[in-house]
């Protein structure tokens, strides 16, 4: 068949795709009865178990430490930090009573875990041999979304939000971590195929007490930027307002110096729509819930031959360490082939009298639909290269899809234009300040994620001011 075809109704009804593909795949059910909360389904809690996986990996390779907090904040320390709060006040669930009786001090639903994570810090950091602290958990948040809600994109419940919490001695050191962390999501990213801009995002969308904020975004098949990362370096704003000093060596005390980051389960929003297309989600392998599914094709009279095959090399790739599903249910072949193209599984294996007779077994490609057989002698060798090279493969399509849809312009009219019909990202000069930044998005209709931090900077003049650019800007429709 060739290289996967990118139809029409994956891009332009992409909204209606992407509820489908979420049901079609069994990832997630939409019907739960308050507006905003989803259940996962097994299939979609394999997928996101996988993905956290990375996550973990990656984190407890540079010193990270899991923990879990409490989900309820009293509302006296989440209020402490008078920016922190002006940022989250209208997306805050307080519980008031427990049971029938008011409760002394209101409870906030965790909308970000700063607030309950510092004050324990406070206790745990006594002197400098205590630095740094590196912890993260991942938990489930609450923030009163008013926005039209999307499973896995805009919640009222993010149930898969990891974050992590670092203190450091020095500024110096504080900055380091912040590299660090976009280091670790560059690998993650890159290990699920999803491709990215990095941004240091401007002074009016940076998170509310921090010093300045950095994210990773990607593209929707509609053509709206989806943020799905962010690392945020707090400075000294937190330690001051809940005491986290550290004895230093000569004696004398001083504020920690902080940092944060967090993903949430748009990541998986990014493994399901990146790699899709008119079939549904087409995940990498190294995600994949199910990497292989193997089916057997019965002839009347040789039924028994292809089963006891397709069950021999299900045992022998299972035993390889191959995350196998052998379908035996009494279906037509082809709706079993509906069915796991579906749910996006990157291999297909048929197994039918005349593959029995040649020794042989018919792979089939979920990605590009290439058809091929191998020797039944040497399967597991050869599905693990095919795996490999699809992982490979997926993640090179991704990018060269991505970066076609970054251009280069330094006229608004042109840039509304791009925006008016959501076909990507903007990269324009810009001059850095902020009044320039908001009149892009005023005159443009777009959303500025920010300074783009790498070295395909423009020059020329920014657009509004007509003075001498001194970066570039990228602006996107978003989610």
């Amino acid at each position: 068949m060739g290289a996967r075809m990118k139809h029409e109704r994956w891009k332009n009804n992409f909204s209606e795709w992407f509820d489908e593909a979420l049901w079609n795949a069994k990832i997630m059910e939409t019907r739960y009865p308050v507006k905003g909360l989803y259940v996962w389904l097994p299939y979609g809690l394999k997928l996101r178990n996988r993905v956290l996986a990375i996550m973990r990996e990656l984190l407890e390779e540079t010193g990270h430490e899991e923990v879990l907090f409490p989900l309820l904040i009293p509302e006296n320390l989440f209020k402490k930090e008078a920016e922190h709060i002006r940022g989250f006040e209208g997306q805050v669930y307080w519980v008031t009573h427990g049971g029938k009786d008011k409760l002394d001090v209101r409870l906030a639903l965790r909308p970000t875990s700063e607030t309950s994570i510092y004050p324990m810090f406070a206790l745990w950091i006594r002197s400098h041999a205590d630095l740094p602290l590196k912890i993260y958990q991942i938990v489930n948040i609450f923030r009163y979304e008013t926005k039209m809600t999307k499973p896995l994109i805009r919640l009222r419940e993010v149930t898969t939000f990891k974050e992590a919490h670092t203190a450091h001695a020095t500024s110096e050191d504080a900055k380091a971590q912040v590299r660090a962390a976009v280091e670790t999501y560059k690998k993650f990213f890159d290990e699920l195929g999803v491709p990215y801009v990095i941004t240091k995002r401007p002074s009016w969308d940076t998170f509310a007490g921090a010093e300045y904020s950095i994210a990773f975004d990607t593209l929707a098949p509609d053509g709206r930027a989806l943020q799905v990362g962010t690392i945020h370096n707090l400075g000294q704003n937190f330690a001051k307002v809940y005491g986290l000093e550290y004895e230093k060596e000569g004696g004398a005390h001083e504020y920690v110096y902080q940092t944060c980051y967090g993903i949430s389960e748009r990541v998986i929003a990014a493994a399901v729509m990146v790699h899709g297309d008119d079939l549904g989600p087409c995940f990498p392998p190294r995600v994949a819930p199910v990497q292989i599914v193997i089916v057997p094709i019965p002839f009347k009279g040789e039924e028994k031959s292809a089963e006891k095959v397709a069950k021999r090399i299900a045992g022998e790739l299972k035993a390889a360490g191959f995350r196998v599903h052998l379908d035996e249910r009494d279906l037509r072949p082809g709706r079993k082939f509906y069915e796991w193209e579906r749910h996006g599984v990157p291999l297909r294996l048929e197994i039918g009298p005349k593959d029995v007779k040649q020794e042989q077994v018919t792979v089939v490609r979920r990605d590009t639909g290439e058809r091929f057989t191998i020797s039944l002698k040497v399967v597991n060798r050869e599905v693990r290269k095919i795996l490999k090279q699809i992982n490979k493969e997926m993640r090179a399509r991704a990018w060269k899809s991505f970066l076609n849809s970054i251009r280069d312009l330094k006229d608004l009219g042109e840039i509304k234009k791009v925006m008016d019909a959501r076909a990507g990202i903007v990269r324009a000069p810009w001059c850095g300040k902020e009044a320039c930044g908001k009149a892009f998005e005023e005159k443009t209709r777009g959303s500025v994620l920010g300074e783009e931090l790498n070295d395909k900077r423009m020059k020329g003049v920014c657009p509004v001011c007509l003075k001498p650019a001194k970066t570039s800007v990228l602006i996107a429709k978003t989610y």
